[in-house]
């Protein structure tokens, strides 16, 4: 095959910028090669605990694994029931997909697979300038684009999500796109509608990016090229592949539309059609999800009020969500271009690259998305990354086409001003050295307890870590990184920052009350769907089956002898150390009034490895000073005496030892000082006597509640006796 000129050199183009991309992330991979405590089973660990989530399911669906019970679908035959394993999900699909094509460890696979497909990027960025006619604007986009900030924060090595594909699909969508209307070629009929089919199997969020681009182009249509058949067709089969139905439904549909569309003698058809198939994608409710998934964003709240039964009031999960924060400009701007110079430039780029070719308004949805990420939250940053990355490179070029005709000068000019452009960039991955989500201690305490644990018994914790303790330990959790709302969170913030007795039975509770709703959602499915059955909070739930139509009197009778739910599983508590500095947000979601919402006072904790001391006292940070002479602690302008100093310290066999010195019971602030953590806790009395501190820092346990099951200095397992 004689390929062209232009041919030959997008290809090496291609091939250098997916190289230099991967390249790149191959420098995490350098900085920490001789680390240990990031390597498992001699491998790499990943960086991302969503990762967890879908490794789990590629794990299941390598193995096998078969249940006792009748399976309803096909993926059931993989895992246990309830589990909540994504073996449909399509990460793990793919992932299993590639473990049983590939030569390497399933480690290895989902540690870099998002290098090699994150690079992908580099593609449609490229074809999208050749079809401009500017292979050397597509080049130097490629490069920025593929390492820039929030790109190579989402794709890096180690950052197994559906981040690695969900940049590269909807800008191979504006690819396609483009050369649809600019080609009028029927082969990209199809591409477009196929890469709609496979982006929302990818991410099924993906929506309302698909329907924005969807609006542009009828609006595009609208104004600049009305009298043009083939631009409906496109939006036809665009609309056919975003019904809201399954995606094998829509893609024999597509592919019939497909094949109609071909033939000229329907073309008196196409306006019906596409008529039709907007009827059809608002039938099957495909606007609904789209303002569903961007309100929480926009529209953040404290409280979650759910309005059915009692009323109950949660705390939101989404405001402590760091990536739904709004961020400063400096941030947003560093995110998407490395740098506040090279954004607005890129910006600049952008406008002029759109004056002078009009198609590229098209990227207008992408590039809104990722604004939004100023005003919703930091995760969205990483949609405008291609885009801009064309603006500033077209500035490039086209302003170097104004300054020299030589060749030689403008190569040379690329060189340098590419450099500049992409330094920043190369210079936040020299220096973002995410660590592995757990450590190689951390994740050994997690494979023993996969061989004590059954695989239906239950591990509480907080959600940051239920992905990760699900894969290792094959278990139940009951909140993680995708279950983690106001009312789930309720009862787990509840056991954790209680005192035993109340937390433990909240324990068993929960647990119980969590597999009794899986059942009757599954039995009343059809009853829920209709609305005709609605499933209440299991706290909501728990104070209707005791008695009570005030939630607060059913969590003060916890504190009385209560009869419990028959226990049907083991639980077990993982306590890790690195929970102590989310202590204060764990505390949150259980720290208010249910019936009202209101909040309680908040409870006093503080954290700090950086202290000094000098001349008896100890300088905590933050305005606090402790007296070791007359043991009195400063907080501010106000002193006090503390309730009590308490001192742990392991011996040469790691057995923890507790010194404790009881001072003034008029006083509600205690001091511990973890000396082989060199690590300072200040805290208020019931703190002090949560189930948290007491079991992880002091393991000071009553054991007819709890026995220990696994204890090293950073994580602690116990397990519930009632």
């Amino acid at each position: 095959m004689n390929l062209t000129k232009e041919t030959k050199l997008t290809l090496l183009y291609i091939s250098i910028a997916f190289l230099f991309s991967v390249g790149m992330r191959m420098i995490w991979i350098y900085q920490f090669s001789g680390y240990e405590p990031f390597f498992f089973n001699d491998q790499f660990m990943i960086n991302t605990n969503d990762g967890y989530y879908f490794a789990e399911g590629a794990r299941d669906l390598i193995s096998g694994t078969s249940t006792n019970h009748v399976a309803e679908k096909f993926y059931d035959r993989f895992h246990q029931l309830n589990d909540l394993s994504p073996v449909n999900s399509a990460v793990s699909q793919l992932t299993a997909f590639f473990t049983t094509i590939l030569p390497f460890s399933f480690e290895s696979i989902i540690l870099y697979i998002p290098v090699f497909l994150s690079s992908l990027i580099v593609i449609p960025i490229i074809l999208i300038a050749k079809n401009l006619k500017n292979l050397e604007m597509g080049f130097i986009g490629a490069l920025l684009a593929s390492i820039a900030w929030s790109y190579y924060n989402r794709t890096m090595v180690g950052y197994y999500d559906t981040d690695m594909l969900n940049i590269v699909l909807p800008t191979v969508l504006l690819w396609s796109i483009i050369w649809a209307i600019q080609t009028y070629e029927n082969k990209y009929l199809l591409i477009t509608a196929l890469d709609i089919l496979v982006y929302r199997w990818w991410y099924p969020q993906s929506y309302a990016l698909e329907f924005a681009f969807f609006g542009l182009i009828l609006f595009y249509t609208l104004v600049w090229d009305r009298k043009n058949i083939y631009n409906y067709k496109l939006l036809a089969l665009m609309m056919f592949a975003m019904l809201n139905i399954d995606g094998f439904i829509r893609l024999p549909i597509v592919i019939f539309m497909y094949y109609i569309f071909k033939d000229e003698k329907f073309n008196k058809y196409v306006l019906y059609i596409l008529g039709l198939s907007i009827i059809a994608f608002f039938i099957t409710g495909g606007f609904n999800p789209i303002w569903d998934r961007l309100q929480p964003y926009v529209f953040g709240n404290n409280v979650d009020k759910l309005n059915a039964g009692l009323g109950l009031h949660f705390y939101a999960v989404l405001q402590t969500v760091r990536e739904a924060g709004k961020i400063p400009f400096e941030t947003f701007a560093n995110r998407i271009s490395g740098h506040t110079v090279t954004f607005i430039l890129s910006f600049i780029g952008y406008v002029w690259l759109a004056y002078k070719h009009r198609i590229m308004l098209l990227a207008l949805p992408m590039l809104g998305l990722g604004f939004l990420a100023y005003v919703g939250g930091l995760r969205f940053t990483v949609y405008a990354v291609p885009v801009l990355a064309l603006g500033i490179a077209f500035l490039i070029t086209e302003g170097l086409r104004y300054i020299t005709d030589k060749k030689s000068v403008r190569i040379l000019s690329y060189v340098i001003i590419a450099s500049a452009i992409l330094i920043p960039n190369i210079k936040h991955i020299e220096s973002y050295r995410v660590p592995t989500v757990f450590k190689k201690e951390e994740v050994k305490v997690l494979d023993k307890l996969k061989t004590i644990a059954s695989r239906e018994d239950y591990v509480v914790t907080w959600w940051d870590y239920g992905y990760p303790i699900r894969y290792y330990s094959d278990v139940k959790t009951l909140v993680d990184g995708g279950k983690h709302s106001g009312s789930v969170n309720f009862p787990v913030s509840f056991i954790l920052t209680k005192p035993q007795d109340i937390s433990s039975k909240m324990a068993r509770l929960d647990v119980e009350y969590t597999e009794k709703t899986f059942k009757f959602k599954k039995e009343n499915l059809e009853a829920i769907k209709a609305k005709k059955i609605k499933v209440f909070s299991n706290i909501e739930q728990m104070t209707k089956d005791y008695g009570f139509d005030n939630t607060n009197d059913f969590l003060f009778s916890l504190e009385t002898d209560i009869k419990l739910p028959k226990k049907t599983r083991d639980i077990y508590l993982y306590l890790p150390y690195r929970m102590m500095d989310i202590y204060p947000t764990v505390k949150v979601f259980s720290n208010l009034d249910l019936m009202s919402g209101q909040k309680y006072k908040h409870p006093f904790f503080y954290v700090t490895r950086n202290f000094k001391k000098q001349n008896g006292l100890i300088y905590l940070g933050n305005n606090i000073i402790l007296n070791l002479k007359d043991s009195t602690l400063q907080i501010g302008d106000n002193k006090q005496h503390i309730r009590r100093f308490t001192a742990t310290e392991y011996d040469n066999k790691q057995k923890l030892k507790v010194q404790e010195k009881l001072i003034n019971f008029a006083s509600d602030i205690s001091v511990i000082y973890m000396k082989n953590y060199n690590t300072f806790l200040v805290m208020d009395e019931p703190t002090y006597n949560s189930t948290y501190i007491q079991l992880m820092v002091l393991e000071k346990y009553d054991k007819k509640l709890f026995e220990e099951v696994i204890f090293t200095p950073l994580v602690k397992v116990y397990k519930l006796k009632i």
